[in-house]
């Protein structure tokens, strides 16, 4: 019973950082945008629903709705000034946001608790239906995951996720010099995928019934940026299995009953040892992006002239 139960919890947590994963994919694999702030908009999902819930008594489907909102409305005030910038200096302001997030769920006490963190938070609950932690949430979890892996599979491989590649690939030749607006573009990613991390972290709440500050740290946006690098850049579904590889290989190395000063270093040396095998001989990722290859159309030879034909 015991070992059924962590395999269903770390099938669980797949499924929430699987949909954290998709979410960073398209703004960072997809797009190019080095967002090192990912893990406040997970965190703005999981306190908007814990606090809509607990204080407000809103049901679980609009506190998604919320969260999802109150994400994006933040990514989207962080985009118009940051957008504009490329490279490292997009990813040293996210991560600055990041931190600025941080910084007010730990010291907002009358909103956030501060340290001592929202408990008790309701679970999931839709159409007279309670998904408690187990089979229940599990069910619910994985059915979520599907209906964005579809979206996103769909929006990469649609025209605008096309304009997308090519903003990561060659911004300026590529999509400028095509008349195309790059900055209302990367605004639209930046917000989708931000919206998808305040649904991810709005499962999380819901499930763990607890949450408090340490969990949404730059170390949490590094573990998905992994899991980004191990699946392969552009592919949704190669985040998914490369969440699961994590997960299990992560999650499975507390429950070995190693002490922490052991298990600690571990779960560091073997992911370190697993990218250095998908860098050998995996270089573009366990799922490499698939690409539509394009053949030029042969151009016939001009007819010969009459005097060549003499």
């Amino acid at each position: 019973m015991g070992f059924s139960f962590l395999l269903i919890h770390l099938a669980t947590l797949v499924a929430i950082y699987g949909i954290l994963a998709i979410s960073l994919n398209l703004i960072m694999g997809v797009t190019g945008l080095f967002d090192m702030g990912h893990a406040a908009f997970f965190g703005i999902g999981a306190y908007a629903t814990a606090i809509v819930m607990t204080q407000f008594d809103v049901p679980w489907i609009v506190s998604i709705g919320v969260s999802c909102a109150l994400a994006s409305l933040v990514a989207w005030l962080t985009g118009i000034p940051t957008l504009k910038l490329r490279g490292d200096y997009f990813a040293v302001v996210t991560m600055a946001v990041g931190e600025i997030a941080r910084s007010v769920f730990r010291n907002w006490m009358d909103v956030t608790r501060g340290p001592l963190g929202i408990p008790n938070i309701p679970h999931a609950n839709f159409l007279g239906v309670t998904f408690t932690p187990g089979v229940p949430f599990l069910g619910l979890a994985f059915i979520i995951l599907a209906v964005m892996l579809l979206l996103s599979q769909r929006l990469i491989f649609s025209p605008f996720g096309r304009i997308l590649k090519g903003i990561r690939d060659d911004e300026g030749a590529g999509v400028e010099a095509l008349g195309k607006d790059s900055y209302r573009r990367k605004m639209q990613v930046f917000v989708i995928g931000s919206g998808m991390a305040g649904l991810a972290g709005s499962l999380f709440a819901t499930y763990i019934g607890y949450i408090d500050p340490s969990t949404f740290t730059l170390w949490l946006t590094n573990f998905i940026l992994l899991i980004i690098i191990l699946g392969g850049k552009g592919n949704s579904l190669g985040a998914v299995i490369a969440t699961a590889m994590f997960v299990f290989l992560r999650e499975g190395v507390r429950f070995l009953g190693l002490p922490t000063s052991i298990a600690a270093p571990l779960q560091q040396w073997l992911f370190g040892l697993l990218l250095i095998l998908v860098m050998l001989f995996a270089p573009r990722g366990l799922v490499p992006e698939r690409t539509d290859r394009w053949t030029p159309t042969p151009v016939p030879a001009p007819a010969p002239s009459v005097k060549e034909r003499g």
